[in-house]
């Protein structure tokens, strides 16, 4: 019986989490109002699940503040840039949607595999940078060389993203309650689930040293190419891991 209300039980440990992540989850809306802020919110935000799939998390504020002003030049250039091809994405399908022919069919297709790689390679970018000190180009590049290496959690992950937001626009009731859900927990909550397909991938490029400090990643990575060495004996091009101390 006293072990039903040991806090160290997995009842407690998932409520746990799951506080952790409602206040993650205001942090990401509060700091992303600015809208150009929205990429260092998303940094700051990964950096901290990342943290929980490991069950190393420290203290949640503190380190979501602390990623969003280390990181936050280089998320916001990555934002911005993905933020205006995307409009461009969305602008094209929406001008070739009653266009006829096959030549339009083809523009369409085209279009759609670039978004697919737009969209896979977005949602490693930032966890990517969260993780791992780089310059802008080599943090997309190897956002990039990730999701096509991992394929099978990739498409996972694109499913879940893409699918959550397309739920949501269902109809009516579901838009209702599915906004009260991102409000509440939603980004976080997909973020965190994410990073659990995605740490097994990091895992592969970081260096197995004992942690310290349950805020930061204290190691140093290798520099390297993904696709450079088929037996992964290298980290990440150019990078060493990013500490975030």
């Amino acid at each position: 019986m006293s072990r039903l209300f040991d806090m160290d039980n997995p009842f407690f440990r998932t409520l746990g989490k799951l506080a952790d992540l409602m206040i993650l989850n205001l942090l990401f809306i509060l700091c992303s109002i600015p809208i150009v802020t929205i990429g260092a919110s998303f940094t700051g935000m990964y950096y901290v699940t990342l943290k929980i799939a490991e069950n190393e998390e420290g203290y949640i504020a503190r380190s979501f503040f602390k990623s969003f002003k280390q990181n936050f030049r280089q998320a916001t250039i990555i934002w911005l840039i993905a933020l205006v091809l995307g409009i461009v994405f969305g602008l094209d399908l929406f001008i070739l949607a009653h266009a006829e022919g096959t030549v339009f069919d083809i523009v369409r297709i085209a279009i759609t595999a670039v978004m697919i790689l737009y969209l896979i390679t977005l949602i490693y970018v930032f966890p990517t940078l969260a993780r791992f000190y780089n310059t802008i180009r080599g943090t997309v590049k190897n956002a990039f060389l990730m999701s096509i290496a991992n394929l099978p959690r990739t498409f996972l992950a694109l499913v879940l993203t893409v699918g959550s937001v397309l739920l949501t626009f269902l109809n009516g009731y579901t838009l209702v309650y599915g906004t009260l859900v991102w409000i509440l927990a939603g980004f976080s909550l997909i973020a965190f689930a994410n990073s659990i397909l995605i740490k097994k991938i990091f895992a592969k490029y970081s260096p197995k040293e004992p942690e310290t400090d349950p805020d930061a990643w204290d190691a140093d990575a290798a520099e390297a190419d993904i696709l450079d060495d088929p037996d992964r004996k290298k980290a990440l091009e150019d990078s060493t891991e990013n500490p975030q101390a």
